[in-house]
């Protein structure tokens, strides 16, 4: 049986979708990429840890531009907050993690400059560059200038910094989340970047350990398009 880990983001408390992840029990971990809560507190972001840790007890998290620091709080004392952290998932098989998201026009609880931002990126994908042969990057906020940052208006709202410590360090997928509409996939050099939408229309992505070394694939809960 195929190690497999299910990334995901975007939820804002919009749970549904989760029965229909058949297999859900069977993955390695459930990794949220950020905005469990829209704006939620304590309670909004205990009730969505627990409803993923009902299915798989290993909960990594981190928050999105739309959680407050009671989110992270929370994250933080159940021992699961990855944002700025690296992480062994398997042998040899590294998780690096951002969350927050560059600024945007609305104000949102969890925003940083592009400069943090930049360091933050290039710092953990150093770090776990350095320690594993193979690597998972989540980070809330798309990489500048990809299928996966872009408006309906076309318009790229990504940051330039993630994308310049992907095309640095190379982790073999990157998942990101933030801007719904740009559900999709891309490549930068060797890197896979997917965007998986929100979780409430039931994106999520497969990441699977193969013997060439991880493979991230689109998928949607219980198979609808």
């Amino acid at each position: 049986m195929e190690r497999f880990w299910i990334v995901l983001g975007d939820i804002h408390e919009r749970t549904a979708m989760l029965a229909k992840i058949a297999d859900l029990e069977q993955a390695e971990a459930v990794i949220l990429s950020g905005d469990l809560t829209n704006i939620g507190g304590k309670e909004a972001a205990e009730r969505v840890v627990n409803l993923f840790a009902r299915r798989c007890p290993r909960v990594l998290a981190q928050v999105g531009n739309m959680d407050t620091v009671q989110v992270e709080t929370v994250l933080d004392a159940s021992q699961r907050n990855i944002h700025r952290r690296v992480l062994e998932l398997a042998p040899d098989v590294g998780l690096a993690a951002v969350g927050y998201s560059t600024p945007t026009p609305f104000g949102t609880p969890s925003e940083v400059d592009e400069a943090t931002m930049a360091g933050w990126a290039d710092e953990v994908l150093a770090q776990a560059g350095a320690k594993f042969r193979h690597v998972l990057f989540v980070a809330h906020t798309p990489p500048w200038n990809t299928v996966v940052d872009r408006l309906p208006s076309g318009v790229s709202v990504g940051s330039p910094g993630i994308r310049q410590a992907i095309e640095t360090y190379q982790p073999e997928v990157v998942v990101v989340g933030h801007i719904h509409e740009a559900r999709g996939e891309d490549w930068i050099g060797k890197s896979h970047i997917l965007n998986p939408g929100d979780f409430g229309r039931g994106g999520y992505v497969r990441v699977v350990q193969t013997p060439q070394g991880l493979e991230g694939r689109l998928e949607y809960a219980g198979g609808q398009s």
